[in-house]
């Protein structure tokens, strides 16, 4: 679906890093997975920032729209099993 460019991969390095780092797993729908850090990369090339591609608004508010992780992603994994835009999940949780 997305070219896995530099810039991609790039992005994925760091998003699993961030995971490891909180104890994260990622969605194993690696359909899903390859989505989210596509449209995130794509923000990135057009706007400078990782700005979260499932809480945007279109077109893009830098003043509104949130960097991932978001602010709300350990709220949401503890609360949800996982993070808004299913990318990030809780060990052992429900995938």
């Amino acid at each position: 679906m997305f070219e896995e460019d530099d810039a991609y991969l790039e992005n994925l390095r760091r998003l699993e890093k961030i995971a490891r780092e909180k104890g994260y797993i990622f969605n194993p729908d690696k359909e899903r997975v390859n989505k989210v850090v596509g449209l995130m990369t794509k923000n990135f090339k057009e706007f400078g920032k990782y700005y979260c591609p499932c809480k945007q608004h279109h077109p893009l508010d830098p003043e509104k729209d949130p960097l991932c992780p978001c602010p709300d992603l350990d709220q949401e994994v503890a609360r949800d099993g996982h993070c808004y835009c299913r990318l990030f999940y809780k060990k052992g949780g429900d995938q």
